[in-house]
């Protein structure tokens, strides 16, 4: 029952997660607010990948606008019944939640894989991912981080921006899947009530007929 309440404020959440992963995204590309790193590609490869801001950032905007307007009642109507235009809507509105499953998926997997390798960071032996062998472990290795001499501070900026990329992907995942789930519960329950209800009037049609004709 709380999962069909919340049906329709669903997709309104997916909105400002989007846009904060679009900002979010766009300031690893500038460590520590400089943006010559940028203009030198001197940054690590995943950024280039563009997820927080195609993916999980305007791909997922976009599907909660559709979805909002799906769920509004001024949408147009597609079938002459309104059973039927509500569960071509429910149809629809699953597709574009499972897409965007897959998206905040995605990009889930790349920022975790993103922090896993670290940053692209100048040390004593030049420009490299220092950190790319350690498998996530220099995450709590402090002492390693003074590795990084260039940009300052590039393995905090790292960690907490992707940190809050994963957390904002990972909230779209799981509102993109209670979407999907509160869908198909009202496309079922809705398509169950027609099946009983024509049920009914079958029944009651049949023992019109055999009444009727035991009448006459």
């Amino acid at each position: 029952m709380a999962l069909e309440a919340c049906r329709s404020c669903l997709s309104c959440l997916l909105i400002p997660l989007a846009l904060w992963s679009i900002v979010v995204n766009v300031l690893l590309y500038f460590p520590n607010g400089n943006a010559s790193y940028a203009t030198s590609f001197q940054l690590p490869n995943y950024v280039w990948y563009f997820e927080g801001i195609c993916f999980s950032g305007v791909m997922i905007l976009l599907l909660a606008v559709i979805l909002i307007a799906l769920e509004c009642s001024v949408f147009h109507q597609c079938c002459q019944s309104e059973s039927c235009n509500k569960t071509y809507r429910s149809f629809i509105s699953i597709v574009l939640a499972l897409l965007g499953v897959a998206f905040s998926g995605y990009s889930c997997i790349i920022f975790t894989l993103g922090l896993i390798q670290g940053p692209f960071c100048n040390s004593s032996n030049g420009w490299d991912y220092i950190f790319k062998n350690t498998v996530g472990g220099y995450l709590t290795d402090y002492s390693a981080w003074s590795q990084c001499t260039e940009p300052a501070n590039a393995v905090e900026w790292n960690i907490i921006l992707l940190s809050i990329l994963i957390a904002l992907s990972g909230l779209q995942l799981i509102i993109c899947f209670l979407k999907v789930a509160a869908e198909l519960k009202r496309t079922l329950c809705g398509t169950y009530s027609v099946f009983v209800q024509v049920t009914k009037d079958l029944r009651l049609s049949s023992f019109f007929s055999i009444y009727k004709a035991g009448i006459l």
